[in-house]
Order: C-alpha cells, then structure tokens, then sequence
C-alpha cells in the first residue's frame, strides 16, 4: 500500500511552489520509506531561530518566500513509528523517490544531501544518494571545509 501525506504535512505544503508540491506528492506515492514534510515555507522569525540554533546556515533559505510568493524548499523526514527520525538510511529511500518524482515530472530538484542537482546523479537508488552524500562529503574535506550535509532539504533548483 502506498503511503499518503497526513493533515500536517500537507499544512507545511501551504504557500510552497506548486511545481515542488508535485513532486512532493509523487515522491510519497511511490516511495519505500515513509515521510512526512517537517517544514515548507517560514516566516522570518522561524528562520532565524533555526540559524541560531546551527539547524540552518543562511537567512536567505529557499524555504522563505521567494520573488514569485512561494517557498521553494521542503524537510522530508523519515516517518519510523510513528515518529518523524533524522536517520541516514531511512533518508536514503526518500531522496531515492524524489529524484525518480522529480524525473517523471520534469522538476529540477537541488537535494541539500550532497548540495547537487539530484539531475547529476545518474541513479535513482538508495545506493545512489549514499555514493552522492559520500562524495560531497569527500570534496569538501578535500578543499579543508566543513561538509553541510541536509539529506531532508530538496529544493527548486535555480
């Protein structure tokens, strides 16, 4: 049986880019791990908070409102018992399902996994978004920085 988006996640969904809503909606049905959308558009106030605490790195998110009105980001967390589960294995499945959604619907998507087009994996495999994660996680270290790794943030690539 395929999953379905619950009450609360389809309020997250309000005011985020319809385009973006699309593949959100075709990443639940086809997905192998259940999610749910922790956050969509956020106000000024909430961004900051998250930017104080160190969850977010920018006040100028994709998840704020952009030129045309609309959020351009989502947080797809893994939804495990009933509770939503920061857990790399479970992300896995999920980016997996919405870089499939994202080519089926000609959406391109930047996932904040690896900081990439999910176009530029060649993939759609659990296996596939780890090799990416990986990868981003290596160049960065390469070039003496600090990996960001955001494997629930996907948004509207520019």
């Amino acid at each position: 049986m395929p999953y379905v988006l619950g009450a609360k996640s389809r309020a997250e969904l309000k005011g985020v880019h319809p385009d973006l809503v699309r593949v959100v909606e075709r990443a639940i049905q086809i997905t192998t791990q259940d999610f749910s959308v922790h956050d969509g558009l956020r106000t000024a106030e909430e961004q900051k908070a998250l930017v104080a605490s160190g969850a977010s790195q920018t006040m100028n998110s994709m998840h704020r409102p952009q030129a045309d009105g609309f959020g351009h980001a989502v947080d797809l967390v893994p939804f495990i018992n009933g509770k939503m589960r920061w857990e790399w294995p479970a992300i896995y499945p999920i980016a997996a399902a919405v870089w499939q959604a994202s080519r089926e619907l000609g959406v391109s998507i930047r996932w904040g996994g690896a900081w990439i087009n999910m176009a530029d994996i060649k993939t759609g495999t659990p296996g596939a978004m780890k090799s990416a994660v990986d990868a981003y996680g290596a160049a960065r270290r390469r070039l003496g920085k600090a990996a960001f790794t955001d494997g629930p943030h996907f948004e509207l690539a520019r």
